[in-house]
This record gives structure tokens, C-alpha cells and sequence, in this order.
């Protein structure tokens, strides 16, 4: 497509780096910059980050954000459906225990105010499969805002910038804000009582070792920013308890009225506690406004991509919908014990296995890097037992980024020598809209692709 420009902007983009000699001044400045902000962190380790950025062009930003739009039509039907007809939840295959919170209401209208749509996307080409689905603890926002701040302090981007002054970013961090202040506005209770419904107080709730702090820290700042106390509660410090005739949902530090849910419910259930039994008191009672309540986990197991691919779901979307899932969807199965494994066997290199549960992009295994064919049986073996799934794997495009710094414990220096990367984008959607793009990459250090990972700005050229 003639209006795909992406790969020759990037291409100028390392040009300019190379004249510069990998701009170590501006290296260095961006790598202080982001010591002194919000690290790039998840829940992993610390990745590293690309002194070169994601370039996109209008041509290829119009395409994302139409895949994202399409597939958040599609959750909210999906969603909606899974509330609905028993039948249809069957098909995801959920413990009773999770599938019953699914069904707790929310008392607001958006199905799924937050989502991260991944994609395995051709900037050349515009073609494009979809790779997973986090509408639960979608990680990402504040390292793709600070990777391209960082960026944007360099020689290389000033120079980049005069020749294309038409330059726009995305701030997804800023875009959690507004859908939290809107969905907790819709919300049935958010004047009842003591509440104020445009300043509630905030709890965003996560076990403590499973949280992504700086994220959590930045958006807690931004809040602050606009007037609104949030804090981090830890899930286990939740309880209800009533004062004045009310009943309320508290911590140590007081009342909540509204909670961003970050926990992923199989760790609730994992890690049973007052706490959490209290946040599922308060959805179940209105007590508390539960931001995406429990009902967007069907939508973020792995098991959504079978269902999607099944007949179930030609009563559920409309002509173009179902269309656009046939055309970027995978073939994906669900398997389980005593399943037969023959046809992902003979040819491992076809098919990447995912555990069952929550999407996770890290946690897939593609059978062309086991070892040997025993090592790939026994993946599909613990995959059939716990009932996670095969995807037909989509090849990967690959481009080339400078790293700013190296990943811990990478094997070799690649000094400003350009890297090439698998790449992978996250298309942020809130409350059902385009917000931006997460940009990152895998790379190989002798233990095969995505061995380490690099999180890239994303500039946007207008010009």
C-alpha cells in the first residue's frame, strides 16, 4: 500500500543515528530521564528500551485503529453473549468459581472499559493477526509513555523532528485516567450516600508482589493531578465495615469508593483471603464501583481466540465482524486430557501452545523452538492437562532498533549497532476507543527470539 510509510521513517530514523554515531549524549539523557521517572518495569523483570523509536504514518495508524475499534465491538458482544446464554459460556470452559464472578453486574453500561488488543502487524504490507487480548491488568501504558518521552530528549529525534514538524504521540497513561472518571461517573451509586461523583476516592487493588508499582505510581499521580486521592491497596488489607447505618469497602487508610481492579481473578482464587472475598462483596452490593468488575476475564483467557473461531459465534457478530475474525483471528484449539495431540506434533513449527487462563504474551511456547519433538509432547502434554490451547503461529515481522540499553543479563553488546526484533503492538482501547500503541519487540541472545525484550517509543508523522 502506497501510503504505508513506516518502514522507510524508521529507516531514516536509524540513518540519523548512524550519522550521529548512536548519539551517546542523547542516549545518555534519555537513560536519566528514565531512572529519574517511571522506570520501564512488569511484572517479568526490567526489559530494555530502544534508543530508536516505532514510527507509524497516518496510513498505518487509520489501519490499527480500526482493527482495535472492530475487535472492541466484538468483545463487548462476546461479553454481553457470555452474561447471557449458558450454552455460549460452556465454550470457555471457566471454573465455576470464576465463571459466577463473571456474572456479578457492574452497575455501569461499558462491557470492558479498558483493553489491549496485541497484534502481529506487516508495516509494509498493512496485513495483520491478532496475538492475544488483556482486558484484565493490561501492562504497557506508562512505559510506552516514558520510552517515547525519553526518546524525544535526543539529538537523533531533533533532528528527525525538523524534517517531519507533524509529529504526534500517544499518552495511554492519560487515557486509563479518563475512562476510570467516566466509567466511575456512569456508575449507578457514584452520588449515593457520602461519595462524590466526580472525585471518589481511588484504590487500585493488586497483591503486592504481583503489582506493577511504577505504572501504578504514575497513574496515582495523574489522578492527583486532576483533584482525585488514589492509592495502592493491597487486596489483602480490604474489609467491609459499617459506620453511620452505611456499609462500606475500606483499607487501612479508609473508605473506597472506587477501585481499579488490577488483580487478576485466577490470583484471587490462587491466593484466597478476607480481602479478596471483600472485594467481591462489594461488587456483589454496589458498595464500591469495581472498574471492569469481573465480568472482562472471559474476554482474556486464551480460550477467547477458540470460541471466536467456532460456530458459536455467527449468531453473535454481525457479517463484517465475523469476516474480520476469519480474516485475522488464528485457527486456535482448546485441548484436553487424552486429546489427540498427532496433528500439532508432526508439524511443531505450525503451532505455538498457551497455558490455560489469562493472556499473557511471554507465556506462549512455539513448538519450532523446542528441542526436540519429546520436548514439544511434553509441552502439549501440560498444556492438555491444565486445558491451555494451540494457536496457528502467524510469521512475525522484523525490523531493526538501536537499543539504549541492554537487557539484565544479555549475552552480547550490541553497542549502537541496530538489533533486528520480532515485533508485536499493543492497540490500547478505552471504553471501547483507539488510544494509542505499545510498541515492543523480541530479540535473540543465543536462547532464542523474545529472550529478551525491548519496549520502543511510537512517534506518529502527520506530515
Amino acid at each position: 500500500m502506497s501510503n504505508l510509510r513506516s518502514r522507510s521513517l524508521s529507516d531514516e530514523y536509524l540513518g540519523i543515528l548512524a550519522e550521529l554515531g548512536g548519539d551517546a549524549t542523547g542516549r545518555d539523557a534519555a537513560a536519566s530521564y528514565l531512572a529519574s521517572a517511571h522506570p520501564v518495569t512488569h511484572r517479568e523483570g526490567t526489559p530494555t528500551w530502544a534508543l530508536s523509536p516505532k514510527v507509524l504514518s497516518a496510513g498505518e495508524v487509520g489501519i490499527l485503529r480500526e482493527a482495535a475499534e472492530t475487535m472492541g465491538r466484538i468483545l463487548d458482544k462476546v461479553t454481553r453473549r457470555y452474561r447471557d446464554d449458558a450454552d455460549f459460556r460452556a465454550r470457555f470452559g471457566l471454573p465455576a468459581e470464576l465463571e459466577a464472578l463473571a456474572l456479578v453486574p457492574t452497575g455501569y453500561e461499558q462491557a470492558i472499559p479498558f483493553a489491549r488488543v496485541d497484534v502481529l502487524f506487516d508495516e509494509e504490507t498493512g496485513d495483520f493477526t491478532l496475538a492475544g487480548v488483556a482486558t484484565d491488568s493490561s501492562l504497557g501504558m506508562s512505559a510506552s509513555v516514558e520510552v517515547t518521552r525519553a526518546v524525544q530528549l535526543t539529538e537523533a529525534y531533533r533532528r528527525f523532528a525538523e524534517v517531519h514538524p507533524g509529529i504526534e504521540t500517544f499518552d495511554v497513561a492519560a487515557g486509563v485516567v479518563d475512562a476510570l472518571r467516566e466509567t466511575y461517573t456512569s456508575w449507578a451509586n457514584a452520588d449515593a450516600g457520602t461519595r462524590h461523583p466526580e472525585r471518589p476516592a481511588v484504590g487500585i487493588v493488586d497483591y503486592p508482589e504481583s503489582a506493577s508499582a511504577e505504572e501504578f505510581a504514575d497513574v496515582i499521580a495523574r489522578l492527583a493531578d486532576e483533584g482525585v486521592f488514589a492509592r495502592f491497596v493491597d487486596i489483602r488489607d480490604l474489609r467491609i465495615e459499617e459506620a453511620a447505618g452505611q456499609r462500606r469497602l475500606v483499607d487501612s487508610q479508609g473508605p473506597i469508593a472506587c477501585v481499579y481492579r488490577r488483580v487478576l481473578l485466577s490470583e484471587m482464587l490462587e491466593k484466597p483471603c478476607p480481602g479478596a472475598d471483600a472485594l467481591v462483596e462489594a461488587a456483589r452490593r454496589g458498595l464500591a464501583c469495581v472498574i471492569g468488575g469481573f465480568g472482562t476475564w472471559p474476554a482474556s483467557t486464551n480460550a477467547l481466540f477458540s470460541v471466536l473461531t467456532s460456530d458459536a459465534v455467527e449468531d453473535v457478530l454481525d457479517y463484517s465482524e465475523l469476516a474480520f475474525v476469519r480474516a485475522h483471528v488464528p485457527e486456535t484449539h482448546v485441548l484436553s486430557r487424552g486429546c489427540d495431540l498427532a496433528p500439532y506434533l508432526a508439524e511443531p513449527e505450525r503451532w505455538l501452545a498457551r497455558p490455560a487462563g489469562a493472556y499473557r504474551a511471554n507465556e506462549a511456547v512455539w513448538g519450532g523452538s523446542c528441542a526436540d519433538r519429546d520436548s514439544w509432547w511434553r509441552v502439549l502434554l501440560g498444556c492438555a492437562e491444565e486445558g491451555g490451547s494451540v494457536e496457528l503461529r502467524d510469521s512475525t515481522y522484523r525490523s531493526r532498533v538501536v537499543l539504549g540499553a541492554p537487557a539484565p543479563g544479555d549475552k552480547v553488546d550490541h553497542g549502537s549497532e541496530p538489533v533486528e526484533v520480532e515485533n508485536l503492538l499493543g492497540l490500547y482501547l478505552f471504553r471501547g476507543q483507539f488510544g494509542g500503541v505499545y510498541a515492543r519487540g523480541g530479540y535473540d541472545d543465543g536462547l532464542g527470539p523474545w529472550s529478551n525484550r525491548v519496549t520502543m517509543g511510537c512517534l506518529v508523522v502527520r506530515d
